[in-house]
C-alpha cells in the first residue's frame, strides 16, 4: 500500500502535503506495542531508528520538495498520538515540517473525511481505515482528480495556518 505514496513522492517536484486526522492507527503495530512497554527512540542513536521511509523523505526533501505533515488531534492525546508525538523527531530529522492542530481549534473549518496526501497540489492519495485504525477497502486510493486535490489543498492550508509547529506543541 505504501508503494503508491513512495512512487508519488519520487515524482513530486515541489510539495507533498500529508493530512492525518485519526486518533489512532494500526494498534497492532510492533513499534507502538514496544512504545507501550516503555521503549523510547534515542535521538542520539540514529542508526537504531532510521528507517527506509526516512530515506524516501530525505531524498524528496533533498530535491527541494517541501514535505508537510498536519496532525488534527483530539485532546487529551490518545496513547497512539503520544507515541507519534514521541517519535516525530525522526520525521523532522528527515526533513518534514510537522504541525499539530487540536480539534478544538477546527470548529469553523471544513476538513475532508479521509486522511491522505496531495503531491504538487494535483495528485491525491486517500487513506481508508476502519474504525479501529486498520487499513480497509482499497487501503490507499490514488485519485488523479485535480479538482478534488485542490479541495484538499484548500482545506489543508486553512488548517495549517492554525496548527502549532511541532517544536512548540505541548501535548495535553
Amino acid at each position: 500500500m505504501a508503494t503508491a505514496v513512495r512512487e508519488a513522492l519520487a515524482q513530486a517536484q515541489h510539495s507533498a502535503l500529508h493530512l492525518e486526522m485519526r486518533d489512532s492507527y494500526m494498534l497492532d503495530d510492533p513499534a507502538f506495542i514496544r512504545w507501550q512497554e516503555g521503549h523510547r527512540e534515542n535521538p542520539d542513536d540514529r542508526a537504531s531508528w532510521w528507517r527506509p521511509w526516512l530515506d524516501v523523505v530525505t531524498e524528496a526533501t533533498g530535491r527541494g520538495v517541501v514535505m508537510r505533515r498536519l496532525r488534527v488531534v483530539s485532546e487529551p492525546l490518545s496513547d497512539y498520538l503520544r507515541y507519534e508525538y514521541d517519535g516525530t523527531f525522526t520525521n523532522v530529522a528527515a526533513g518534514e515540517i510537522v504541525r499539530w492542530l487540536p480539534r478544538s481549534r477546527t470548529r469553523d473549518l471544513l476538513l475532508p473525511a479521509l486522511d491522505g496526501w496531495v503531491m504538487d497540489e494535483r495528485r491525491l492519495i486517500l487513506h481508508h481505515f476502519s474504525g479501529e485504525g486498520q487499513w480497509t477497502g482499497p487501503g490507499m486510493e490514488v485519485c488523479p482528480d485535480p479538482a478534488l486535490a485542490k479541495q484538499y489543498v484548500t482545506a489543508y492550508e486553512a488548517a495549517w495556518e492554525r496548527a502549532i509547529p511541532h517544536t512548540q506543541y505541548r501535548p495535553v
